[in-house]
């Protein structure tokens, strides 16, 4: 079976530190476990060797005062055993401890069983059984509990604080990962952001010297990006600038050629020129759109666009409201709308608009009533200069920028555009543009 590795980096980050630290904390309660055990087992023999050691050295008519002094581990001499207390196993581990320490000694580990007791034998009351040298027998009452090994998983409250102690590293753990983890979330953020706006302002330089640098580096790479946009931007209208020239000197000689059917060519193929240049340009600066953004009236704007796509004599109509504006670009977002419908007016006849407005966003939805698109060419329709072989050809007229245009000012304003087939028949585009 595979290891099911995290993807992520924090969550990786997160299970190597739980695993170690559960590791370290689970060797280290078995190292403590075992030397509080063998620590409280030596103490108990040791003391209890010790009192024996002063016991037997001092006269038996004394001893009974003397052995007040050790009333703390409630100390008897005795001549015989009580019958209610019986004989621990020799592999207790209490007892081979008193026998290691005192091995002249007899030494014995009774347990003192009440007849309405039924818990288990390490946790009844204990004696530790010691014979003096004149044959007396030193008794010592002992808790119940360091009779067996010490097992914490038996103590409430232990396992408590063992438990608390695992949430509150597994929260250091949290917190140390995600501020480690943090300036990576910032970069991924900026990179999917940069890709809509080359203008975005750059990231902070704060943090690690690693995140530092990485950060510098991020940020030369978007001033380059920027850079080699306005660069392209430039070239294209310096070269859109200068073929203006011989295009009308072309258009000039044109006009001196006696056979119209090679004039009309000429002219034609001229027009065809003189568009692709405009079309390239206004593609490029589609993805540095500049202007501020001010409060748009969406309804208001549609009404608009409907108006002047009925005197051109296309039949289009708009419903739907909006009860808040939408701040954006008006001029990007105008042509949008319109390179919208008159890709509908073109390729599907009418055109039906409808807008919506959500708490997230506002929708404008464009109809057409043409054949549509098939699926593998909805998406590729975005691509600059691609046209489909079908109903969206050459021989509609166009350059095969203008739904690359829209969405690239679409994105501009952090909106976007997408196709699909109505039910009923025809094309139906969705543009979303964001609140706030």
């Amino acid at each position: 079976m595979k290891f099911l590795w995290p993807r992520s980096l924090f969550s990786r980050l997160m299970l190597i530190w739980l695993i170690g630290i559960f590791l370290v904390l689970a060797i280290s309660i078995a190292i403590f476990v075992n030397e509080r055990e063998h620590v409280i087992f030596r103490g108990i023999a040791q003391e209890i060797a010790s009192s024996a050691d002063i016991i037997d050295q001092i006269a038996p008519e004394e001893r009974a005062r003397s052995l007040g002094s050790h009333g703390r581990l409630r100390l008897r001499l005795l001549r015989e055993l009580p019958d209610h207390i019986q004989p621990l196993p020799d592999d207790n581990p209490l007892l081979a401890t008193l026998r290691e320490t005192m091995p002249d000694r007899q030494a014995t580990l009774y347990v003192r069983r009440r007849d309405d007791d039924n818990r288990a034998t390490e946790y009844l009351p204990a004696v530790a059984g010691v014979r003096l040298s004149d044959g007396a027998f030193l008794t010592a009452r002992l808790p119940a509990k360091p009779l067996s090994s010490f097992t914490y998983a038996r103590h409430s409250a232990v396992l408590s604080a063992l438990l608390a102690l695992i949430a509150g590293i597994s929260f250091l753990t949290w917190v140390c990962v995600r501020i480690a983890t943090r300036p990576l979330s910032r970069l991924t953020a900026a990179a999917r952001a940069l890709g809509e706006d080359p203008e975005r302002a750059p990231l902070t330089l704060a943090g690690p010297t690693e995140v530092v640098q990485v950060a510098e580096a991020f940020n030369q790479m978007q001033q380059r990006l920027a850079d080699h946009i306005h660069e392209r931007t430039r070239i294209l209208a310096a070269i859109s600038h200068d073929l203006q020239t011989p295009i009308t000197r072309l258009r000039l000689r044109a006009e001196m050629i006696d056979s119209e059917d090679l004039k009309t060519r000429i002219q034609s193929d001229l027009d065809a020129m003189q568009s692709l240049i405009r079309e390239g340009l206004d593609y490029a600066r589609s993805m540095e759109v500049t202007a501020p953004a001010q409060p748009i009236d969406l309804p208001a704007l549609l009404a608009a666009l409907c108006g002047d796509a009925t005197d051109m004599g296309w039949q289009v109509t708009m419903t739907g409201q909006a009860a808040t504006p939408f701040p954006g670009q008006a001029l990007a977002l105008r042509r949008a709308l319109w390179n919208l419908i008159e890709n509908g007016v073109k390729f599907g006849g009418a055109v039906d608009i409808t807008l919506t407005e959500t708490p997230e966003a506002y929708r404008i939805v464009t109809r057409d009533h043409g054949p549509g698109l098939p699926p593998e060419e909805r998406e590729r329709v975005f691509e600059p200069f691609y046209r489909t072989e079908t109903s969206r050809n050459r021989a509609t007229g166009g350059t095969g920028l203008g739904l690359a245009i829209t969405r690239n000012l679409l994105h501009v304003q952090r909106g976007g555009v997408t196709l699909d087939n109505h039910p009923e028949g025809g094309l139906v585009a969705t543009v979303t543009l964001p609140h706030g």
